[in-house]
């Protein structure tokens, strides 16, 4: 009797501080108990609220005026696993902005002023699956700021500035099944860009300025999928950078270039189609930039015409050499026939002589 006694009040003062701490919220944002969701998109925000309940999952900081986010801006609030922070106006994000969320799941910063990532923006942030910064300013990936993201599944990085990064920057993203880097500024896909991301299952790189690819820079990807490089400016291709991709089948997306039709194009896309596990699905769509004769016109429709040129070539080059060994050999014979004559005819004179 004496223990319900002192159990009764205790639950009964755990209750009105649960009962307190949900009632508690931020001004001017819209608190869902049960949901445990904060609502507070279109508030006209500038700052990051306060008061935010211990034990919210999912934060809407949605279409507000936050020009940054200082340190330690969500710390405490460990049960986060969704914060929206999407068409903002975020230049800034504070060394520690993400401090203390170790559960995170996913994180929204699309459509904000941001030009870089700091160092340690991936320190605690190791739960992460899905990370979303398309449409900001970023304009170069350093080498650290992705480093501990080793759960993350999807990363996106489109409508950026990006025109170059540091070789490794995505080692660490080891369980990453799908990167979305178009619409960046990109020139060269070197060795090394994607090492260590052989979970990878979907690559976008289409809308770059891509117009040179190295030879083993999708070599590490074998689980790729999907490669997509429509929308650049390659003009010729090594069939090696795909052979390369040592997949079960990867679809590859290739329109939209800037392609130079001649013989050697036609024997490289005649390789790849030829390889079962490769699959360009656009190929149909594949239209010629250069020469100016075939300009606009489609791979398909004139495939078969790019090595006639070189074929008559070749054929005119082996008739001339033919034409020219069968002539060295009737000259050779001839003069045989005709040393062969004199050698008879000197052979005959000293006879001739003594019969006289």
């Amino acid at each position: 009797m004496l223990l319900a006694l002192l159990v009764c009040p205790l639950v009964a003062l755990v209750s009105s501080l649960q009962v307190g701490v949900l009632k508690v919220c931020p001004h001017r944002c819209s608190c869902h108990d049960f949901s445990h969701f904060v609502d507070c998109k279109g508030r006209a925000l500038s700052l990051v609220p306060g008061r935010i309940p211990y034990g919210t999952w999912m934060l809407d900081l949605r279409s507000n005026n936050l020009t940054e986010i200082p340190a330690a801006s969500f710390s405490g609030l460990w049960s986060l696993r969704i914060i929206l922070l999407s068409c903002n106006q975020l230049e800034l994000l504070h060394v520690g902005a993400f401090e203390g969320l170790g559960f995170l799941e996913r994180l929204d910063l699309n459509r904000n002023r941001l030009k870089h990532l700091p160092e340690d923006f991936s320190n605690g942030l190791q739960h992460l699956t899905e990370l979303k910064l398309s449409h900001n300013r970023i304009e170069y990936l350093h080498y650290n700021s992705m480093r501990y993201l080793e759960k993350l599944e999807k990363l996106d990085l489109s409508g950026n500035q990006i025109g170059s990064m540091e070789k490794g920057v995505f080692r660490g993203l080891t369980k990453l099944r799908n990167l979305l880097l178009k619409d960046n500024s990109l020139t060269v896909i070197e060795n090394g860009f994607f090492f260590m991301l052989q979970s990878l299952e979907a690559l976008h790189l289409e809308r770059n300025n891509i117009s040179s690819i190295q030879l083993e820079a999708f070599a590490s990807l074998r689980s790729l999928s999907l490669l997509g490089l429509n929308g650049n400016r390659l003009s010729h291709l090594t069939f090696k950078i795909f052979l390369n991709i040592q997949t079960q089948g990867t679809h590859l997306q290739l329109a939209d270039n800037q392609w130079i039709c001649d013989c050697d194009l036609q024997r490289v896309f005649g390789k790849v189609l030829s390889v079962r596990h490769l699959h360009v699905d656009d190929y149909s769509n594949i239209t010629c930039s250069d020469p100016g004769s075939l300009a606009g016109s489609l791979l398909v429709a004139v495939d078969s015409q790019l090595c006639m040129a070189e074929t008559a070539t070749v054929l005119v080059i082996t008739a001339t050499v033919l034409v020219t060994v069968i002539a060295a050999v009737v000259m050779a014979e001839r003069n045989r026939k005709k040393n062969g004559n004199q050698e008879r005819s000197e052979s005959d004179s000293p006879f001739d002589s003594q019969e006289k």
